[in-house]
């Protein structure tokens, strides 16, 4: 790691990466915005962009009923509810009992209302109130290898199934005479999502997790003149607006994950204008 952080001295030679927990925040940043901006494009392509929504708030849920199994980390609690979570949105969604965003909207009020209701019994919700904004200043240096693992196994399966998927998305029925598995896919993606969505919980946030996914996918696809250039703006916009957000934020001693997502924002609302100009 001393060479790593050595590295960032010298391409950062700022204020703010002469602390550790800065480096280790950067680190994180750069380890997981690649990442959120290639399953946001797919998110956003599937047009299920409050999918992870549903996800950032089955996070308090899961948290609770590890509580009460007597689950000793969050973390693991989080992403099997998740998993399970996000399978189940899945798999009501392919019946077709309702529309997509029904469906998200039924599964994203239910998981923070019941994880608000266990979290809160006596009072004590108060501790894990950070959930809900994040602190991408906590990451330690051993939750970098996980956010590293998960970053090359995120790529590599999205890498695999990327045809299949944006395939799915635009003509299920054309994907099934292709001899693809459309609900197989679609289920593999909301998995794929539910593990990036709780691995990146804990230092973006609840309410800030959707936004950070969406927006620079959003921002990318206003940009992009094909699907390679889509992912490729995304992850470009996500991973600029990840440093830039943490460096204001350093300087303007406010929340990281807003600093980030209001410059995803930002971003997101330039491309608008330079849509005619692109297409």
């Amino acid at each position: 790691m001393q060479t790593i952080y050595t590295i960032i001295d010298i391409l950062l030679p700022i204020e703010a990466m002469q602390f550790t927990f800065m480096k280790n925040a950067l680190l994180a940043i750069l380890l997981l915005t690649p990442l959120l901006g290639l399953l946001g494009t797919m998110a956003v392509n599937q047009q299920m962009a409050f999918f992870s929504d549903a996800l950032g708030h089955s996070a308090l849920t899961g948290i609770g009923l590890g509580i009460i199994l007597g689950v000793s980390s969050d973390l693991l609690a989080m992403l099997v509810f998740g998993v399970v979570w996000a399978i189940l949105i899945c798999r009501i969604k392919q019946t077709g009992a309702a529309s997509t965003d029904t469906v998200i909207s039924v599964f994203s009020s239910t998981s923070i209302a019941a994880g608000l209701l266990i979290l809160s019994r006596g009072g004590g919700f108060a501790k894990y109130s950070t959930l809900l904004v994040g602190d991408v200043l906590a990451v330690t240096a051993s939750d970098l290898l996980y956010l590293l693992v998960a970053l090359i196994v995120g790529v590599l399966l999205w890498a695999a199934m990327y045809n299949n998927l944006l395939l799915s998305g635009v003509n299920p029925s054309l994907a099934r005479t292709r001899g693809i598995r459309v609900q197989l896919t679609e289920c593999v993606f909301v998995v794929l999502v539910a593990v990036a969505v709780m691995l990146a919980i804990r230092w973006v946030g609840v309410m800030l997790i959707n936004a950070l996914l969406i927006l620079p996918a959003a921002a990318g696809r206003n940009l992009a003149r094909s699907s390679r250039q889509h992912a490729a703006w995304s992850v470009g916009i996500a991973v600029l607006c990840g440093v830039a957000g943490l460096i204001s934020a350093y300087a303007w001693d406010t929340s990281a994950g807003a600093a980030i997502v209001l410059y995803a924002a930002a971003c997101y609302f330039i491309s608008l204008g330079l849509r005619r100009f692109v297409r």
